[in-house]
């Protein structure tokens, strides 16, 4: 007799990576947490939570099952070893792009965004990213680092060239972060009005997201690594990627997810289930994936 049992991939993503069109790939890397470690384990806290959820969005009337995901694990990244460590992700995620695939990366501090779009930018050199945030994550350096978690979109915007990043939920930052976000007009107000505005700017380019699930409210999703008060409730969240799934995204990451700090595991399960909403929003459009020729084609 062939018994049940639970896999450790992240429910419904059980298509090979051949057959795949959308691919999950855990980056547990948090070396440069300034507050709170351990958002190398939300990957696979994120796959463990999975598998108490349903695979239908009643959200998005779309059902995982009907979609070929692939998920591939876990890198093993050597823990102290920063360079090596981003090096490793960037190399990962070539494999994915290469074969054009749609990247679902999962962290993670935020700094593993850095590597990600060093890599997406030799396929999608027009590429433009929204952050969506509770920091500004613009400060040139922090405690004398320059690689770390609130220094990615300052490294970002070097890779972009200023006009390119665009931010939603920011809520926390030094007077510094937010006098460079006023001057390059990064900053999206969740009006309707400033959202719209932003889509109309986006809608022919391609579009990477990046989501810091410490934008969310962390009085029903504490487990982060930073957590701010007056984040986005989970309904304002579905609000928002309605929104956005009019634009070209051609891969999104989620990071910050630390479950040891939640015993109740409920942001796990919320993490969870935001990954599902983000996967039927953005990645079985019919223009995902737009990569004509190899590289630098978009």
């Amino acid at each position: 007799m062939k018994l049940p049992f639970i896999e450790t991939n992240y429910i419904s993503a059980n298509a090979s990576f051949e057959k795949s069109r959308g691919v999950i790939l855990g980056c547990p890397y948090d070396g440069s947490a300034s507050f709170r470690p351990g958002a190398r384990f939300g990957p696979s806290a994120i796959r463990r939570a999975s598998w108490g959820i349903e695979t239908f969005s009643p959200y998005f009337q779309r059902d995982l099952s009907q979609y070929p995901i692939h998920d591939m694990g876990d890198l093993e990244l050597p823990l102290g070893e920063k360079k090596t460590s981003l090096g490793l992700i960037r190399k990962a995620l070539g494999k994915i792009l290469s074969e054009k695939k749609f990247p679902i990366l999962l962290g993670g501090d935020h700094l593993i965004t850095l590597p990600i779009i060093g890599e997406i930018l030799q396929f999608y050199p027009r590429l433009c990213v929204i952050q969506i945030d509770a920091h500004t994550d613009l400060r040139e350096e922090y405690l004398g680092e320059s690689l770390s978690h609130s220094t990615v979109m300052r490294k970002v915007v070097d890779y972009l060239g200023e006009g390119r990043l665009f931010q939603i939920g920011i809520r926390s930052g030094i007077e510094e972060e937010f006098k460079l976000a006023r001057k390059m007009k990064s900053i999206v107000s969740f009006d309707s009005s400033f959202l719209s505005s932003m889509i109309k700017r986006l809608r022919n380019r391609p579009v990477y997201i990046t989501l810091d699930l410490d934008v969310m409210d962390p009085s029903f999703l504490p487990g982060v690594g930073t957590p701010e008060p007056g984040g986005l409730t989970f309904q304002e969240f579905i609000l928002l990627l309605k929104k956005l799934q009019t634009l070209h995204v051609i891969g999104f990451d989620m990071v910050e997810l630390t479950p040891d700090y939640d015993s109740t595991q409920i942001s796990s399960i919320t993490a969870s289930v935001i990954l599902r909403e983000m996967i039927l929003a953005f990645c079985f459009k019919k223009d995902v994936g737009r990569i004509k020729k190899g590289r630098k084609n978009a």
